[in-house]
C-alpha cells in the first residue's frame, strides 16, 4: 500500500478525510539521472575488469575487482535508500474536529537518565517539564522518569520540578509558550513589554525557575541531599537501603498522582519516579532494561495505548507533537498498521558548518528515504510507539480499535502508596528471568544499539513505521561538539550495528526470510548497518 500526494482531498472508504498526507520529494529526476550515470560508469568498470585478465599480478586484479564489487553493492544500497524519499504532514484541525478531548487516547511519556554527573539534574527536569506542558488533555498524560543512576539528587530535582509545575503549566497554557522547556524558553524569549501584567507574571515565573535551578545546582555541587531536606518527603527514606548505584532495591515514588483530584498538580498529570533494582551479579541491560521496566510499571499505573520515549537531553520544542503523531495512529484508513512514529533528532547547537558528522544528512534525507521504502528505523528517542507493537504483538488486519468507544479511565482503584509497593516487583532485577522480556517482548537485549534492533523486530512482525519532519522541530537536544566525543559516539553505534550484521537478525536475511512486508525495508535497514561499518573501520584507523 502506498501513501502519496492527493490524499488530503480523497475520502477514505468510511467517508472520512485522511488525517495525514504524503508527498514525494522534489528534484528526484536530477538525483536519479546522477545515480544512473554512476551506474553506467560501474558497468563500464566491471566490463573492463572481466574483459582484461592480466597474466601476472592476478591477485592484485582479484583484490581490485572484489573491492569494486563491494563498493558497487554499497552504492546500490545507498541509491535504493534515497531513490524514493517521502515527506509527511498532518491535519491536526481534522483530528480536533473528529475527536473530542475526552475521546483522545492516553499517552505515557518515558524520560530516561543514567548519571547525574553526565546528565545534570537541572537539564533532566527541564526536559520533564517540557513534556508535561504538552497541548493535550492533562488527565491523559503520564510522565515517567527512569533514573538508572539511582541518585537522590535527581529525585530531589524532580521533587522541586513537581512544585514548580504548578506555576509553569498554567503559564504555558495561558501564553501558548514555545518551547515548553523553561531553560530553553527563558534563554530565547525576551520579556514581554506590551502588557505590564504579563511582564510581571513573566518575571515571577523566571525568578521562581532561577531559584529552583540554584537550589538544585547547590545540591548537585554538594553531592548529597542534607538531612533536614530528606525529612520533608518520605521518598528519601528509600535511599537508606541503597548501597551504590549498582546495588540497590527498586525505588518507585509517585510524586504527582494524576488520578487524584486533590493532587498537587491541578492539571491531573501523573509523575512517577523509578529507579529499578540493580545487583552487581545480575546484568541490567542498560537503557533497554530501563525502558522495559517502565513499560511494565506504566501498565499498572496508567496503561496508555501509546508511549513516547525521549532522552533526558532532548527537550520538547513543539507542544503539539503528540497530536501530530496521533494523526497517523488514529487515521481510519491507514492508522491501524502503524507501529511507531519516529521524529528526527535535531540539535540546538549544530552550526551550518558542522564538521564532525553527517547527522543532518541522515535526519533530513536518508530517514525520509527509509520512509519511502517501508518505514524508518527506531532511533531511540523522539519516538511514539503503539504499546501493543512494542510489547511483541504481531500486526493483523483484523486489529481494529474504535478509539471513540474506548474510555481511558484513571480513577483511583488503589492508593498511590499501595501501587508503589505492589509495582516494585515489576522493576526487580529477577522479574524477567524465564520470560520473553528483551527477546520477544519490549526493547531488545544483547546489542549496544537496542533501538535499531527493536525497530527491525517490530517491522518484521508486520508493522509499518512513519517518519515525520514537522515544520517546527518536535525535539531539540545537544550533539557532541568535539572530535573525541563524536568518535566515541560513532564507535558505539558502529559496534552495535556490526553486532547486528554478524547476528541472525542481520537485515539482509532476517527481514526477508522472516516474511517482512517489503524487501526494500530490509535494504533500508541494511544501509544503516553498512554506513556504521565504514565508520567503525575509519575510527579504528584513527584509534
Amino acid at each position: 500500500m502506498e501513501w502519496r500526494e492527493g490524499e488530503e482531498t480523497r475520502m477514505g472508504k468510511n467517508g472520512y478525510l485522511p488525517l495525514f498526507e504524503t508527498r514525494p520529494a522534489r528534484g528526484l529526476v536530477f538525483f536519479r539521472s546522477y545515480a544512473a550515470s554512476i551506474f553506467i560508469g560501474i558497468c563500464f568498470i566491471c566490463f573492463h575488469r572481466v574483459s582484461y585478465f592480466p597474466v601476472t599480478e592476478r591477485w592484485v586484479w582479484v583484490g581490485m575487482f572484489v573491492a569494486e564489487l563491494w563498493f558497487s553493492f554499497y552504492f546500490f544500497v545507498t541509491v535504493i535508500v534515497k531513490w524514493n524519499p517521502v515527506f509527511r504532514s498532518t491535519f491536526k484541525d481534522r483530528l480536533s474536529s473528529r475527536y473530542e478531548e475526552e475521546e483522545l487516547p492516553g499517552v505515557d511519556i518515558f524520560v530516561c537518565t543514567a548519571d547525574p554527573r553526565l546528565e545534570p539534574p537541572t537539564m533532566v527536569v527541564s526536559t520533564v517539564l517540557s513534556v508535561m506542558a504538552y497541548d493535550y488533555p492533562p488527565h491523559k498524560l503520564s510522565v515517567y522518569l527512569s533514573d538508572d543512576g539511582c541518585s537522590d539528587l535527581t529525585f530531589y530535582a524532580l521533587l522541586e520540578a513537581s512544585g514548580f509545575a504548578q506555576l509553569w503549566l498554567p503559564f504555558c497554557r495561558k501564553l501558548k509558550v514555545e518551547p515548553t522547556s523553561p531553560e530553553a524558553y527563558f534563554q530565547t524569549t525576551p520579556e514581554p513589554v506590551d502588557d505590564a501584567f504579563m511582564a510581571n507574571e513573566w518575571l515571577i515565573i523566571k525568578k521562581t525557575y532561577e531559584d529552583m535551578k540554584t537550589r538544585i545546582g547547590s545540591m548537585t555541587r554538594l553531592g548529597k541531599v542534607p538531612a533536614d531536606i530528606r525529612k520533608e518527603h518520605k521518598g528519601f527514606d528509600e535511599w537508606d537501603f541503597v548501597v551504590s548505584r549498582h546495588d540497590h532495591p527498586s525505588i518507585l515514588q509517585i510524586l504527582i498522582d494524576g488520578r487524584d483530584p486533590n493532587a498537587i498538580d491541578i492539571e491531573g498529570k501523573a509523575l512517577p519516579y523509578l529507579a529499578r533494582e540493580k545487583r552487581p551479579q545480575i546484568h541490567h541491560n542498560f537503557k533497554a532494561g530501563a525502558l522495559n521496566a517502565l513499560i511494565r510499571i506504566s501498565s499498572r499505573i496508567s496503561n496508555a495505548p501509546f508511549i513516547l520515549n525521549v532522552d533526558c537531553d532532548m527537550h520538547s520544542n513543539d507542544s503539539k507533537a503528540i497530536r501530530d503523531a496521533l494523526c497517523f495512529f488514529l487515521d481510519e484508513e491507514n492508522g491501524r498498521e502503524i507501529g511507531y512514529v519516529q521524529y528526527p533528532q535535531t540539535f540546538g547547537n549544530l552550526t551550518k558548518n558542522e564538521i564532525y558528522g553527517s547527522l543532518r544528512v541522515v535526519m533530513k534525507l536518508e530517514l525520509a528515504g527509509f520512509d519511502g521504502n517501508g518505514g524508518p528505523c527506531y532511533i531511540g528517542t523522539g519516538c511514539v510507539h503503539r504499546r501493543e507493537s512494542l510489547c511483541g504483538m504481531k500486526y493483523s488486519k483484523e486489529l481494529v480499535v474504535e478509539w471513540k468507544a474506548m474510555k481511558y479511565d484513571r480513577k483511583i482503584i488503589e492508593k498511590a502508596s499501595s501501587i508503589e509497593g505492589n509495582c516494585k516487583a515489576l522493576a526487580s532485577c529477577t522479574y524477567e528471568e524465564n520470560t520473553p522480556w528483551g527477546k520477544e517482548m519490549g526493547v531488545k537485549y544483547g546489542c549496544v544499539v537496542e533501538d535499531i534492533l527493536t525497530g527491525i523486530c517490530i517491522q518484521s512482525r508486520g508493522w509499518r513505521s512513519v517518519y515525520l519532519t514537522p515544520q517546527r522541530e518536535a525535539f531539540l537536544g545537544m550533539v557532541p561538539t568535539t572530535l573525541l566525543d563524536t568518535l566515541v559516539q560513532h564507535k558505539r553505534w558502529a559496534e552495535g550495528d556490526f553486532q547486528i550484521f554478524q547476528s541472525k537478525l542481520c537485515p539482509f536475511v532476517y527481514q526477508v526470510l522472516g516474511a517482512c512486508h517489503i524487501c526494500m525495508s530490509s535494504l533500508s535497514t541494511a544501509f544503516t548497518v553498512l554506513w556504521n561499518l565504514y565508520g567503525w573501520e575509519a575510527q579504528s584507523e584513527v584509534g
